[in-house]
């Protein structure tokens, strides 16, 4: 009975353990795509070579968390809410660059803060492709997104990804404009 006891609790340590893990978006393991759900795909290239992580200064802190799963996330459902019914929306997020950046000059205090300024404007680069329901293609191209006036959207709550979901928002209403209804 209590080696069942000491092997269970060595089991749940051990798993903790492997929870606490710290993760990162370049890790061998992390996924390159969204699973297969509904009329919107999103994939990503290799977000070692994002801009936000080669040309950070602080470039372990910029690979920590799953941020870029989470922007393909916030990407498919804004699509999915627009894309007229029938119609298939293929994305493959080719860079990220988040907005703010680490301040090596900062005191070793501040050497992991996120140094939000005008001067870090958020980018995403992406292509598409629209299909319609015969798989015949609506439209297709290459988006470089970026909003230099990002700090007076007027938007103030605490999402660390907010900028960037900006970014997305104004990309989706652009590219799926509102379906014109009947009687306007």
């Amino acid at each position: 009975m209590q080696g069942r006891i000491v092997l269970t609790l060595a089991c749940v340590l051990a798993a903790a353990g492997a929870s606490a893990r710290i993760s990162n978006v370049t890790d061998p393991d992390a996924p390159r795509s969204l699973p297969a759900q509904g009329p919107v795909s999103v994939q990503w290239e290799d977000p070692a070579q994002f801009s936000e992580i080669r040309y950070s200064h602080n470039p372990s802190e910029s690979r920590r968390g799953h941020w870029v799963e989470q922007l393909a996330r916030y990407l498919r459902e804004q699509a999915q809410a627009r894309l007229p019914a029938g119609e298939r929306l293929e994305v493959v997020i080719t860079d990220i660059d988040r907005a703010g950046d680490f301040e090596p000059q900062r005191s070793i205090n501040l050497q992991d803060t996120r140094v939000i300024r005008e001067l870090y404007p958020p980018r995403i680069e992406l292509r598409f492709r629209r299909l319609d329901a015969g798989g015949g293609v609506i439209a297709e191209g290459e988006r470089k997104l970026t909003n230099s006036a990002f700090l007076h959207t007027g938007r103030t709550d605490s999402d660390p990804l907010r900028y960037e979901e900006d970014l997305i928002d104004t990309w989706v209403k652009r590219e799926l404009p509102a379906p014109v209804r009947a009687g306007s």
